[in-house]
């Protein structure tokens, strides 16, 4: 899917309203910042959106935030503006699947809450693997399926009619599997649910 074909004007709209309550109130807000804690260098995240993530990074060299959704990157323009960051900043329109950088580019790749969205995650990640440099990091906040039966039968009934609504959003995707098949090793990797809950935080290498 080409960059010119994303356009959520409706969800982008109300992006913020929602995401940020519900990151307060469920703690994702912490696990956007332990997430990109670890960032170094020149750094790539892959579906900005509307830059949540922006106010949590460490010093690093550069962030370039890949986003396909004009609506999204008009508000992430915004918050680039707002915060200072201290260090550049840029946009980039462009889809998880066709990333426009050569090779060896980037030391750091974040993805967060994005592949659930995307339409071929492991192509995604496939480019993830590409543009990382050999010692390079993937640094992932995800929801995922679930491991108990009961959850992932909901997130199977229900993910039909939730992609329609949020932006194509996969309820039920083995996202940690498909980063492997990518090319990646976690050698980090916290799951809620004591293990079988729906969010993931984690740390993956290129191999």
């Amino acid at each position: 899917m080409s960059a010119r074909e994303i356009s959520h004007p409706i969800v982008a709209a109300g992006y913020d309203a929602i995401t940020r309550p519900a990151d307060k109130l469920l703690g994702m807000d912490e696990q956007r910042r332990r997430t990109v804690a670890s960032a170094t260098g020149r750094v790539l995240e892959i579906g900005f959106g509307t830059g949540l993530n922006l106010p949590y990074y460490p010093k690093v060299a550069e962030v370039v935030g890949v986003e396909p959704d004009p609506h999204m990157r008009r508000r992430a323009a915004a918050r680039i503006r707002s915060v200072a960051a201290g260090f550049p900043v840029e946009l980039v329109p462009a889809s998880a699947e066709e990333l426009p950088f050569d090779d060896d580019a980037f030391d750091t790749v974040v993805v967060c809450l994005v592949l659930c969205t995307v339409g071929e995650p492991r192509r995604a990640l496939q480019q993830a693997h590409r543009v990382l440099a050999p010692d390079g990091q993937l640094l992932m906040l995800e929801h995922v399926r679930s491991e108990r039966p009961a959850v992932t039968w909901m997130q199977h009934a229900l993910t039909p009619i939730w992609r329609n609504i949020v932006a194509g959003c996969h309820l039920d995707r083995r996202t940690v599997a498909t980063a492997e098949d990518a090319g990646f090793t976690f050698e980090h990797l916290w799951r809620s649910g004591n293990g079988a809950g729906i969010i993931i935080q984690g740390r993956a290498r290129p191999t």
